[in-house]
């Protein structure tokens, strides 16, 4: 995700954020779980994988922290908890403490996917459901219908978003990427036909929900989600509000592009990215949250099943449920569910195992440089691998 006061910053994070759930996942781990009281996690069994208990590392933990800040990351959180324990840390100037605020980037994608299947659960919507039967004339007549079951799984075959500008809009975005896809000659979408990761997937889904229910998206997390659920934190900012309440970690980024640039204060930023990616949070919230989700507080059960149920035809490593969580494979037998997030200078994540004991939140801050010898220390993925390996 960007900052659209910066053009090239934007596009190279753009693409980033056009494949984040992929190509962190192909790595073999981009986010985890977040937990609060996993220990109410029901189990869940799953076939054909084996699975082996290690108790909780608390050294390991720690150490996946140290060496911060280094040139690729400033600083960085970390909480674990459920069934096999809890634990949290932090490290680096730029975070006041464990459970400081951040900006959550695509991990808002999962509250997202959360209001849109409980308005599911309620009859207002079905997975079935054309995106052009609730949202007429957003997009063209001659499509093929997307259905909101599309949306959610990443097989709507929209086009790729294109890099946002100071003003850019939940309708804009949309239309700015259907205007590049005509420029180039694109073809229209096959939807079903294949998994793609694209957050104007989650923006269609915001503007179903606002269309849905005649309320604000941020309304309808707080209505649904946050308040239920005590989260005094964790909001969808107003579209001029580029604050974000203390205490939080700042974001140290490198905007020039160039990897050798200053480091400025990028912490206060527009939340253009709305429901793909702009709301703001902490790692307790984020485990209460995470948790809720996962043990079914929040969602009926033919709903909640769908969390972790591979769409047909798409089934295996590195993919999107049919609620829209990632599912990868850390190392052998190590698989989790979750999803990552972006922003420029937050990169998080939350996750939880497949036996449902043990859930990670992380929060790093990036620089958006590389490092260029031994001694410049791990790049961004490298933390958060150590941070992940330690964690399950």
């Amino acid at each position: 995700m960007t900052n659209p006061a910066n053009s090239a910053s934007r596009k190279a994070r753009w693409a980033t954020a056009i494949a984040a759930g992929v190509a962190l996942a192909a790595i073999g781990a981009g986010t985890l779980p977040a937990a609060a009281s996993a220990a109410e996690l029901p189990a869940a069994p799953v076939t054909g994988i084996v699975h082996t208990r290690e108790p909780l590392d608390r050294t390991a933990l720690q150490a996946s922290l140290d060496g911060l800040p280094d040139v690729a990351v400033s600083g960085a959180l970390a909480r674990v908890s459920g069934r096999d324990g809890r634990w949290s840390g932090a490290a680096g100037p730029t975070v006041p403490s464990a459970d400081a605020n951040f900006r959550i980037g695509s991990v808002t994608k999962v509250f997202t996917s959360t209001v849109t299947l409980q308005l599911v659960a309620e009859g207002r919507l079905t997975l079935d459901t054309p995106v052009q039967q609730v949202l007429p004339g957003t997009l063209p007549a001659d499509w093929a219908p997307i259905t909101v079951g599309q949306l959610l799984s990443h097989t709507s075959g929209m086009p790729h978003p294109v890099a946002p500008s100071a003003g850019t809009t939940p309708a804009s975005a949309i239309a700015d990427a259907l205007r590049v896809a005509v420029e180039e000659g694109a073809p229209a979408p096959v939807p079903g036909s294949r998994q793609q990761y694209n957050g104007l997937n989650h923006v269609l889904l915001g503007m179903v929900i606002e269309r849905t229910t005649g309320r604000t998206y941020a309304e309808e997390v707080q209505r649904r989600i946050a308040r239920p659920l005590g989260l005094r934190h964790t909001y969808v900012p107003a579209a001029d509000d580029h604050s974000i309440p203390a205490p939080y970690t700042r974001a140290l980024w490198d905007a020039s592009g160039t990897g050798t640039g200053e480091l400025v204060d990028n912490s206060r930023q527009s939340p253009w990215a709305w429901a793909e990616g702009g709301m703001i949070s902490n790692a307790p919230e984020l485990d209460r949250f995470f948790t809720a989700l996962m043990n079914g507080r929040l969602l009926p059960p033919a709903q909640q099943k769908l969390l972790t149920e591979p769409v047909p035809g798409f089934e295996g490593n590195r993919t999107f449920s049919r609620g829209g969580l990632q599912h990868m494979e850390l190392s052998p037998g190590t698989w989790v569910w979750g999803k990552t997030g972006s922003y420029n200078g937050y990169t998080s994540g939350v996750f939880i195992n497949e036996e449902r004991s043990r859930v990670l939140v992380y929060s790093l801050n990036p620089t958006n440089r590389r490092p260029q010898k031994p001694e410049d220390g791990l790049t961004e993925l490298d933390h958060v691998f150590k941070i992940a390996r330690a964690a399950f």
